[in-house]
C-alpha cells in the first residue's frame, strides 16, 4: 500500500516508470542499476551504492528483516558516515520521517512512499541513494525494499531500514505505548474529583465524558493542577453568610484573581456551583451573577437585589410599610442589616405585576409579600433564609408552566415553602377558569411538593401564568 503525504514531504519516482528495474518481477536490472526491490546478494561493503547484480528476496523475508524493533540495539555495527552520506541529510529527511513514523505505527517497512512535488535536490538526492534514475515524472515513488538492500548491502547498516533511522535519529516510540500513557496520565488528571461530595458524583461524570476539561487544560498535568483547585473551591461551598467572590478565592485558593470571569478555574467552579445549587442554565452577565450567588459568592452586593411589601424590621422598611410602598431591598442590605423582626407568614410570588396591583389594592393592610422576580436572585435567597430562620412560614406562588416548576424547585431546594395556591388541584381549576390559556411549551420540570403537577401539566397542555389567577391571590391576601 502506497504511504501518501502532502507536498511539503518527500518520496521516489515517477508512477509507471522502471528505468529498466523490473522492479516489481524480482529479475535483475541491468547492469549498474540497484533493484527497487529486495536484498542485496552477499557483496563488498564498500562497493558503490547501488553496484552489483541481486536477486529479489520473497515478500515475507523482506518483511521479517525490516520490522526490527523500534528503539532496538542494531545486531551488526551501523557505519555512521556512510550511512550520514547516504540516507542522513536534508535532502533524504522525508523518507527518513516516513519510515520513523511507520516504526512508530508498527508498519512493516515494506512497499512504497510517495512524495508528490519534490525538488531537484530532493530527486537527485534519491538517485543517489538507488544508484538509478530517479525519473522525470511529477512525483517520486521509493520502494522501501530497495533502500534497505542498498543499506545492508553498502553496509552503511547491516540490520537495515529500522537500525539506520534508529542510528540517524534515536529510539522510536511506539505509538500505542504513548498512547496508553497519554491515556493513563489523563486519567490520573480526573483523580482530584473522587474527593467532592456525592451530590456533585454525576457532575464530575459528566466532566471526565464531555471534553471541557482538555479544552481547558492542553496537557494531563495541567488539567490536574485545574481540577485540584476545583475541588478545592467547590468543597467550601457553598458558604454562608455569602462573601465576595474575590474574598473567597484569596482566602480558598491564595489568589483574589484564581476565579476572575473567563479564566479556566472560574469556568469549571461555575459549572460546578450550578450543578451544586440546582442553579438552572441560562446565558448572560446576570445569569452568571446570580449562579456564583446561589452558593454565596457575590460578584457584588448592588446588583442583586428583592421586592418586598408590608414587611418590617428596619427603619426603613417599617415606614415604607406603613405607606402601603414597595421596597427594593438589596444584598449589601441584607447581609449588613437584615430586618431585626420576622412575621409568623410571607407570602411569595414570581412575577412583579402580583406584588405591585397588591400595593394599590392593600398598600398598607397587604401582609408581608416577597417578590423572586424570576429565578430567586441572591438578594431574594438571603431575605428568605433569614426570614425562615426567624419563624417565618413562607408559602409560595408561581407559573404554572415548566418555567415556573424549575423556579420553585430551586427555590425549594435553598429553603422550605409551603404552596400557595399551587397544586396539582390548583392548575385544574386555573386552566379551567382560563380557557384562551397559551399551550404549554419547553422541557418539563419536576414539582417536589405535588409529585401529581407533572403529569397534570401535560395532561392539560396549557400555562397559566400567575397574571391569570391574580383576583384569586388578592383575595387571598385580603384575610
Amino acid at each position: 500500500m502506497a504511504d501518501v503525504n502532502p507536498p511539503s514531504e518527500a518520496d521516489v519516482s515517477p508512477p509507471g516508470q522502471r528505468t529498466g528495474a523490473h522492479e516489481n518481477t524480482g529479475r535483475p536490472t541491468p547492469s549498474g542499476a540497484a533493484l527497487a526491490t529486495g536484498p542485496a546478494t552477499p557483496a563488498d561493503p564498500a562497493a558503490p551504492v547501488g553496484g552489483g547484480h541481486y536477486a529479489a528476496p520473497t515478500a515475507s523475508a523482506a518483511r521479517d528483516r525490516t520490522t526490527l524493533s523500534p528503539g532496538a540495539a542494531p545486531a551488526a555495527p551501523v557505519d555512521r558516515d556512510r550511512l550520514t552520506r547516504l540516507l542522513g541529510h536534508a535532502d533524504t529527511a522525508w523518507l527518513v520521517q516516513r519510515i520513523r513514523r511507520r516504526m512508530a505505527r508498527d508498519e512493516p517497512l515494506t512497499g512504497s512512499v510517495t512524495l508528490a512535488t519534490p525538488t531537484p535536490a530532493q530527486r537527485a538526492a534519491t538517485e543517489r541513494l538507488l544508484g538509478r534514475a530517479a525519473g522525470t515524472g511529477r512525483s517520486l515513488n521509493v520502494r522501501l525494499e530497495a533502500v534497505d538492500a542498498v543499506l545492508r548491502r553498502s553496509g552503511a547498516a547491516p540490520d537495515g531500514l529500522a537500525a539506520a533511522v534508529t542510528a540517524l535519529t534515536g529510539s522510536v516510540a511506539r505509538l500505542a505505548d504513548t498512547r496508553e500513557q497519554e491515556a493513563d496520565a489523563w486519567r490520573d488528571a480526573y483523580a482530584p474529583l473522587a474527593t467532592l461530595t456525592p451530590e456533585l458524583a454525576p457532575w464530575a461524570d459528566r466532566l471526565r465524558r464531555d471534553g471541557l476539561v482538555r479544552r481547558l487544560a492542553p496537557t494531563p498535568q495541567k488539567a490536574r493542577d485545574l481540577l485540584t483547585s476545583t475541588t478545592v473551591a467547590l468543597r467550601a461551598l457553598p458558604t454562608c453568610p455569602p462573601v465576595s467572590l474575590a474574598a473567597f478565592a484569596n482566602r480558598t485558593l491564595g489568589d483574589a484573581h484564581a476565579l476572575d470571569e473567563g479564566t479556566p478555574l472560574a469556568t469549571l467552579v461555575h459549572s460546578g456551583i450550578r450543578a451544586l445549587t440546582g442553579f438552572p442554565d441560562g446565558i448572560g452577565a446576570e445569569w452568571r451573577r446570580e449562579a456564583w450567588a446561589s452558593a454565596g459568592l457575590l460578584k457584588d452586593a448592588l446588583s442583586s437585589t428583592v421586592l418586598t411589601l408590608g414587611l418590617t424590621g428596619t427603619p426603613a422598611l417599617d415606614t415604607l410599610a406603613e405607606e402601603g410602598e414597595p421596597a427594593v431591598l438589596t444584598l449589601r442590605q441584607l447581609t449588613r442589616t437584615p430586618p431585626h423582626t420576622a412575621p409568623s407568614t410571607v407570602y411569595v410570588c414570581e412575577n412583579p405585576t402580583v406584588l405591585a396591583t397588591a400595593a394599590d389594592t392593600h398598600g398598607p393592610a397587604c401582609p408581608p409579600l416577597v417578590c423572586l422576580q424570576g429565578q430567586p436572585s441572591a438578594a431574594a435567597l438571603a431575605l428568605l433564609r433569614h426570614l425562615h430562620t426567624h419563624g417565618a412560614t413562607l408559602h409560595y406562588h408561581g407559573d404554572f408552566d415548566w418555567g415556573g416548576l424549575r423556579i420553585a424547585a430551586a427555590l425549594l431546594r435553598h429553603v422550605p415553602w409551603q404552596p400557595w395556591r399551587y397544586t396539582a388541584a390548583d392548575y385544574r381549576t386555573a386552566a379551567a377558569a382560563a380557557p384562551l390559556s397559551p399551550h404549554l411549551t419547553g422541557t418539563p420540570a419536576s414539582a417536589p411538593w405535588d409529585p401529581d403537577l407533572r403529569p397534570t401539566l401535560t395532561e392539560l397542555g396549557v400555562r397559566v401564568e400567575e397574571e391569570a389567577v391574580l383576583d384569586i391571590l388578592l383575595n387571598d391576601l385580603a384575610r
